[in-house]
């Protein structure tokens, strides 16, 4: 049943991440669901894009078609948070590391279509997860603050060295905001593993970009998700890899 639970709620939550992706980026504050293109707002029945699937999925006014970013998200995100009462326990870490979890995914959204990590959304939640670290079992105040300074600096020395060997653009500051914001998540003990795991799974990328010939060595593409799948391997399994790794 609470499998069943957080479905609807990680459905909802998806619903809500979609009004952040389209209105945060265009610096609009967010606001009832409403067609993105001729601004009519959604009766109660289309809040949900797959509600508005339901009544043929175009905007009555316009008939401007939701974008299929939208259904993705909902049903992506009922799915994991279903699967996340079997995977994070006690009932307080699953609450707090749910909410990360979906700020995760709005980061992976908004920086796949608008190549954007918002300070808007990293500077306010590494406070709130330095706030929520003193509720969790598996993290503390002091591990947070060392793991948002050290996630910090470890990339915004990356940021340097990009800069210097790739010219401007080669790594966004966002990305900065987002491995300190990780950092006050995870802790010291685990937010490294997590930035590894998105370097390697951005390198690996980048190599099947260049294999496949869908682009060359200059090619660029967003960073951001790539560390934020890093982070939500790390709330999910964070504890078996630190323990696996230190032998404890």
């Amino acid at each position: 049943m609470l499998n069943v639970l957080f479905a609807v709620v990680g459905l909802v939550i998806g619903g809500v991440i979609n009004i952040l992706a389209d209105d945060l980026p265009a610096r609009i504050r967010p606001r009832t669901p409403h067609c993105m293109h001729c601004g009519y707002v959604y009766g109660p029945g289309g809040w949900l894009t797959i509600g508005r699937f339901a009544i043929g999925g175009a905007c009555p006014n316009c008939k401007t078609y939701t974008p299929r970013r939208g259904y993705s998200v909902e049903i992506a995100t009922a799915l994991l948070f279903a699967t996340l009462p079997w995977l994070i326990s006690p009932s307080v870490n699953l609450i707090i590391y749910s909410l990360y979890i979906a700020v995760l995914i709005l980061v992976i959204v908004i920086d796949i279509e608008h190549r954007l990590i918002l300070h808007v959304v990293t500077f306010p939640i590494t406070i709130i997860a330095l706030i929520g670290s003193i509720f969790l079992t598996n993290n503390s105040i002091i591990l947070a603050l060392a793991g948002a300074v050290s996630g910090f600096v470890f990339f915004y020395l990356a940021f340097l060295l990009g800069q210097k060997l790739f010219g401007p653009g080669a790594l966004g500051f966002g990305d900065v905001t987002l491995s300190m914001m990780m950092g006050s998540m995870l802790g010291f003990h685990r937010i490294f593993f997590a930035l590894i795991f998105g370097i390697l799974m951005a390198g690996i990328f980048g190599l099947l970009v260049i294999i496949t010939r869908k682009g060359s060595r200059r090619t660029t593409f967003p960073y951001g998700p790539f560390l934020a799948i890093g982070g939500i391997i790390m709330i999910i399994w964070g504890d078996e890899v630190y323990q696996w790794f230190t032998g404890t």
